[in-house]
């Protein structure tokens, strides 16, 4: 498929991470999504309920990451795309979570986990 709906910088307060201090207080993380779909439906009818409502898929990934904490950007970033592909629509789903505030002790730009994740 190679029509795709794409949510960038997605920035949302979470509780993530292996220290104590990462789960007391907490960080921004963000959220990249792209997700893969047939979007010729939607274009046709001029209605969004053809497609997938990326308002609605920004409050549900915000939800998640705002919600139950993890240890690891693998693992949020897994339940990320499995939202993503609770829509049947979507055939395929790239989450990137970036931890731009990662306790690394030296200077970085950015911590990111990409995973893409298809429909079986």
């Amino acid at each position: 498929m190679s029509d795709t709906i794409t949510l960038r910088g997605l920035t949302v307060r979470g509780f993530h991470g292996v220290y104590a201090h990462e789960r007391r207080e907490g960080q921004d993380f963000v959220v990249d999504a792209v997700l893969e779909l047939d979007t010729r439906p939607a274009a046709i009818s001029d209605d969004v309920a053809d497609t997938v409502h990326y308002g609605e898929l920004a409050e549900a990934l915000a939800a998640i990451v705002g919600g139950q904490p993890v240890d690891l950007l693998e693992t949020l970033a897994a339940r990320l795309a499995e939202a993503c592909l609770i829509d049947a629509r979507v055939s395929a789903a790239t989450v990137t979570v970036h931890k731009p505030q990662a306790p690394i002790p030296l200077t970085f730009s950015d911590v990111a986990v990409t995973i893409r994740r298809e429909r079986t």
